[in-house]
């Protein structure tokens, strides 16, 4: 194991010096802002869950059983995320990490590196899972007034799930890097994106969160009842999760340890397993990755692509615009990235599709235009989550050539407002088939339709604009994963704009639609004060909109200079 522990110096080295590098002022900043958005996040999640047990705990007759079935839906939703993060982790720090030709000139063998690899791709990918996977658990055992008992095997349970889930991943990318061509990387991840998308179409339909408020869909409250209180399959590992968190919630110390080592030996298997895979697979997969890979598509005549597509842009405008757009296609790890946004739009379309309005005491054309007005706000943080992944990282992702850019002959502003428009224009158009089709699944009326398409219309400038300010006044162009700035400080604080610049608008928005939808539901026109009113929130709107481009890609620029 000496050599394993070698192996994981460097990356205790870099964390430990990059705690004590910075200046006194830099450090502690970054330190409070990080544990604020914790803590807030922590918090969130903690009184949401603990005032959702308690509606529960007070429903005579299946209260308990419906925080069981929400317990099952939070397990299976951490496998998928585990599942989802393990995938791309892995992937790269086995197969793409830029040290990885070092790593494999040292004097180690093969399976030594990728059990480091894994121990690191494991850390990475779970932590944070981990980490916000706590507050649930705590606001169970306090509603549940569980003992210290509880939160040992909960936070043991979890771990085992991370554990199983690593395993499971690492043993897919391992066979597929082996068995696939060679040096077909972007394949490997296109074979994945579409795995995972079926693993979560699975995942949805299995979990059947729409059962949970349509009781009339049983014949009988018995029928219902037993719904809600059947379990997975038992070869499933989130079974074995829920069922040992489950017992030792109840008090039943027996079964909880069964289930608990159920799901750590199952871990340990895997690990076991991929470590002896690795020793003929792992060093010929890396070896294939390596090699140049092949076209998907042949390259199109002289003249045409996207230089024929931009040649009306001048000729270093148009050379910076053209690398730009190659570079994200050419990009192995964009791809995965891609699938997982088409699993999140579907999803999200999805969850629009089964709510079921008829069946509520509240007027249809009331919640249906209230669902349509917060939709905006839900559309916009989706898009600055997908935002954040894309558009914060453009200008850190030019890495160790950024000197050609700064020699070549476009000014930072030019450069800047390039990668705007390249990620403005898909967005837009994403954002606003997100509200189409949502508002037509809650057939809303053509007030609300037009306001959510004109409003996301105006914000998602806004939203493009912080990313790349935020991303160049907070640029990382030695990292060796240059997405992962997103976790960075400039990377929550770009996030927590966006989420006031939202959260603003739609407070500002508020009150006039109110007022406009309410007068046509009354007949009634609106008066002067009203018209006011309407006229005053949208030119604040209009206002906030411009200011969110035009101050971040200002600071971008002055920031970047120096």
């Amino acid at each position: 194991m000496k050599a394993f522990f070698t192996l994981m110096k460097p990356r205790l080295w870099a964390f430990l010096n990059g705690r004590i590098s910075r200046g006194a002022w830099d450090s502690r900043a970054r330190l409070y802002f990080f544990s604020v958005i914790g803590l807030v996040f922590w918090l969130g999640i903690y009184m949401m869950f603990y005032r959702v047990l308690i509606y529960f705990k007070g429903v005579e007759g299946f209260g308990d059983i419906l925080a069981a079935k929400l317990m099952s839906m939070v397990v299976m939703t951490f496998f998928t995320l585990l599942l989802f993060s393990s995938v791309i982790v892995t992937l790269s720090k086995l197969y793409i990490s830029r040290d990885l030709p070092l790593v494999h000139s040292l004097p180690v063998a093969a399976g030594q590196i990728f059990l480091a690899r894994w121990l690191e791709s494991l850390i990475d990918s779970s932590w944070m899972v981990i980490l916000f996977s706590l507050p649930i658990f705590l606001s169970y055992g306090m509603v549940f007034k569980a003992g210290i008992f509880f939160y040992g095997m909960s936070f043991l349970s979890i771990f085992s799930l991370c554990l199983v889930a690593s395993g499971l991943s690492t043993l897919a990318v391992m066979g597929a890097a082996t068995i696939l061509p060679a040096g077909r990387i972007r394949t490997i991840s296109v074979f994945f994106g579409v795995l995972l998308i079926l693993i979560l179409v699975i995942v949805v339909r299995m979990m059947r969160p729409e059962q949970l408020v349509n009781p009339e869909a049983f014949n009988s409250v018995a029928v219902y009842l037993q719904s809600l209180e059947t379990t997975g399959s038992p070869l499933l590992p989130t079974t074995w999760i829920y069922d040992g968190i489950q017992a030792s919630l109840l008090g039943m110390k027996g079964q909880a340890c069964f289930h608990l080592a159920l799901s750590i030996t199952g871990g340990l298997s895997l690990l076991f397993i991929n470590v002896w895979i690795s020793e003929r697979w792992y060093f010929r997969g890396y070896s294939q990755a390596q090699t140049t890979p092949a076209r998907l598509f042949a390259s199109g005549p002289a003249g045409k692509g996207w230089d024929g597509l931009l040649s009306f842009l001048p000729a270093p405008v148009k050379a910076l615009a053209v690398k730009e757009i190659k570079t994200f296609f050419r990009d192995q790890t964009q791809w995965p990235q891609l699938f997982l946004l088409l699993a999140l739009i579907v999803v999200y379309l999805y969850n629009f599709s089964v709510l079921p309005l008829d069946r509520t005491p509240i007027k249809t054309v009331y919640l249906q235009n209230l669902f349509s007005f917060l939709n905006m706000g839900l559309a916009t943080f989706v898009l600055t989550a997908i935002a954040a992944r894309f558009v914060f990282p453009a200008v850190s992702l030019e890495g160790q050539s950024f000197w050609i850019v700064r020699s070549s002959p476009v000014s930072i502003r030019t450069f800047l407002w390039i990668k705007f428009f390249i990620y403005y224009l898909p967005l837009v158009i994403l954002s606003e088939v997100l509200i189409v089709v949502s508002n037509i699944l809650l057939d809303v009326t053509p007030f609300m339709m037009a306001l959510s398409v004109t409003t996301v219309f105006f914000m998602v400038p806004g939203i493009v604009a912080l990313g790349i300010g935020f991303g160049a006044a907070y640029p990382d162009f030695s990292s060796e994963n240059p997405t992962q700035t997103v976790t960075s400080f400039g990377g929550l604080l770009y996030m927590t704009i966006c989420a006031g610049f939202i959260a603003l608008v739609i407070v500002l928005e508020a009150g006039p639609v109110y007022a406009v939808f309410m007068a046509g539901i009354r007949g009634r026109a609106l008066d002067l004060l009203q018209w006011a009113w309407l006229i005053g929130s949208f030119c604040l709107v209009l206002m906030l909109c411009a200011l969110a481009v035009a101050v971040p890609m200002n600071m971008g620029e002055k920031r970047l200079r120096r």
